[in-house]
């Protein structure tokens, strides 16, 4: 339904072939997608895959369905990991830190939910976007008070934590990766940073291109402890093996866009062992984001591997996710 979708699909050629490092990254629409650009017509039409395939799959993790889909696509598919390929790649090793709120964060965030809660009085009939509306907000509180109401000026457990770690990777000699969906929580970590005279580069999606390329030749040649980048913008494309931490300020939906991040410094020329630090904070919506990790968790593999399938979430589900009240 995108126009890029579009465009690929009016190219003309006598032979067609896709490169991509996540097929499925949200949903089986996105393989079905793929399929009508590289050999149309073998997974007949949406409404038809949806039937035969999708639902059942991701909804009611039908295994006859999923063995049918492996058999249809396995012939045109050549799947080879990143730890196939480079035998050589240092050890990753991934660490959830809990987060704990102070009483007067928790009792901010707690409000927020309750007038969620309120807002989304009706249900199923608010729809997906009031819900992801609120989800949004409660994720962000889970930062910093400040990208919520910026006149409140609440401690945040999750500065502090970032502050501590920084300073132990800095007296250790170690360089950081530091992720974060939201630019304005980058921009209080640049605050911290500064303050502390302590050297970093910056990239967003607003980066000019050689502003963006001058920042990561800097870092790679040394130039800066720490390198915060905004998940989307530095989720691929970039080469950063000079940080041998990956520090993940905040859980997007997705784990494989987070994995993409990881692998910035996690690949071909690190000769270091890489650390990932996921910060998740306790009884909150980041906690039942990382629950869904587990679920959702290399969807493709689920299905060129074998193994059980997650689907996209409901109004209902997804309004589950803020009914369940802080500690609770």
């Amino acid at each position: 339904m995108t126009k890029r979708s579009k465009a690929a699909m009016s190219l003309k050629g006598n032979f067609r072939v896709i490169t991509t490092g996540t097929p499925i990254e949200n949903h089986l629409g996105e393989l079905w997608n793929l399929f009508r650009f590289i050999n149309p017509g073998l997974l007949g039409s949406m409404e038809r895959f949806n039937e035969r395939y999708a639902l059942p799959i991701e909804r009611y993790q039908d295994r006859e369905a999923s063995r049918r889909l492996k058999m249809v696509i396995r012939p045109f598919i050549l799947r080879r990991t990143k730890n196939q390929v480079l035998k050589e790649l240092p050890p990753l090793t991934e660490i959830v830190l809990h987060v704990e709120m102070g009483s007067q964060e928790a009792a901010f965030y707690e409000s927020l939910r309750q007038q969620a809660m309120d807002n989304l009085e009706g249900g199923d009939e608010k729809g997906h976007l009031a819900i992801l509306a609120e989800l949004m907000k409660l994720r962000r509180a889970c930062c910093h008070s400040r990208l919520v109401q910026p006149d409140i000026h609440l401690q945040s457990a999750k500065l502090e934590t970032f502050k501590e770690v920084a300073r132990t990777l800095l007296e250790n000699r170690h360089k950081a990766l530091v992720f974060s969906q939201f630019v304005d929580h980058l921009t209080i970590l640049r605050e911290f940073l500064t303050a502390e005279k302590i050297s970093f580069q910056y990239l967003d999606g607003s980066t000019p291109v050689p502003k963006r390329k001058a920042s990561i030749d800097a870092f790679q040649k040394g130039e800066g402890d720490f390198f915060l980048i905004s998940l989307k913008a530095g989720g691929v494309g970039l080469n950063l093996t000079a940080a041998d931490y990956v520090i993940h300020m905040d859980p997007w939906w997705n784990p494989a866009v987070e994995d993409q991040a990881s692998n910035r410094a996690h690949r071909f020329g690190q000769k270091r062992p890489v650390t990932v630090y996921r910060l998740v904070t306790r009884g909150t919506i980041e906690e039942k984001i990382v629950e869904l990790h587990a679920q959702k968790r290399d969807l493709a593999d689920d299905l060129l591997e074998g193994g059980d399938m997650s689907g996209r979430l409901s109004a209902a589900e997804l309004l589950g996710l803020i009914k369940v009240p802080l500690n609770g």
